[in-house]
């Protein structure tokens, strides 16, 4: 057994005591549902041998981890342009603030908040001729599952929901930010956090941000180099809400969260990985799925600093 193996084996029981101190995400009905007690975690390494403990190959709700994916198809088709519309900083604010969209003029902060991501989502479509089918084909290629679904169930519970995506999509459109109808944009926003995938998928899936952008499974590449780089450094400085700080500190990985549970990150160079357990936080992110990755750091020694 390698030493990944071992450390992987252990993290469920590492993990446990702190089930019961966060909640699943209840404002999405659908997602306050599932079994709190969940714990998954899938490594994926850039050589290509995988590695999973738990529930690690039980399908879940990537919720804002799917911003990942939507970006680098957005970078893929508009290149650098997406930060004539998106910036690159840290929010500072919840991930769906409205104040701050006003205060900077409607240029979302970066891309994983929702204001940013909506607009990742109209810049999508006005690239791809069938934008879901598209997008759904991108993501099974990535991770090489032709299984993978978006659930239906979530998209209607985001939707009826989603009063404050729909504030910020109207907003952004005042300021001239979204070209697209706001309701077909919504619509394919709110399919893109219905993506149902496994800690596996995801880990596959993510591996090509770990890799300079190379595809995980084709001798060919998703980004380049800088492209891919570009995204780390977000995942890094923007990925986890107003948490990232606490990532950066304790875990010291390119993280990207939802609040679905899930947590992908990357070592650069090394592996691609996605932990998932559905109890957050007060700020949105997974606490065993946060003590799963310091634990990983701590006894592998694996990190970017």
């Amino acid at each position: 057994m390698s030493e990944i193996e071992t450390i992987l084996a252990t993290l469920p029981d590492a993990v446990s005591h702190t089930f019961g101190r966060g909640k699943p995400a209840d404002y999405i009905p659908a997602l306050a549902e599932v079994c709190p007690n969940k714990f998954g975690m899938a490594i994926s390494t850039v050589d290509g041998h995988d590695y999973v403990v738990g529930d690690a190959e039980e399908n879940f709700s990537t919720q804002s981890i799917s911003k990942v994916f939507s970006l680098s198809l957005a970078l893929h088709y508009a290149g650098e342009s997406v930060f004539e519309r998106i910036g690159v900083e840290p929010s500072g604010n919840p991930f769906n603030s409205l104040s701050q969209l006003e205060h900077e003029n409607g240029i979302p902060r970066n891309p994983f908040i929702n204001a940013g991501a909506i607009v990742v989502a109209d810049i999508l479509l006005s690239h791809l001729s069938s934008p879901k089918r598209d997008f759904l084909d991108y993501i099974r290629s990535l991770s090489k599952n032709l299984d993978i679904q978006f659930n239906k169930e979530v998209f209607r519970s985001e939707y009826d929901n989603g009063q404050r995506n729909f504030a910020l999509a109207y907003y952004l459109q005042s300021f001239g930010n979204i070209i697209n109808p706001v309701d077909q944009v919504l619509d394919f926003y709110f399919y893109l956090c219905s993506l149902s995938m496994s800690c596996l998928d995801l880990a596959r899936a993510s591996r090509f941000i770990a890799n300079d952008g190379l595809h995980p499974f084709k001798d060919k590449p998703v980004l380049s180099p800088v492209q891919a780089r570009r995204i780390n450094t977000l995942m890094m400085t923007c990925g986890t809400y107003d948490e990232a700080g606490e990532f950066a500190f304790h875990v010291g990985l390119p993280c990207k969260s939802g609040v679905g549970g899930g947590i992908i990150a990357t070592i650069p160079g090394k592996l691609s990985l996605c932990v998932w357990s559905p109890e957050l936080g007060k700020k949105g992110n997974s606490l065993p799925g946060m003590e799963a990755l310091k634990i990983f750091v701590e006894e592998t020694g694996l990190a970017v600093f």
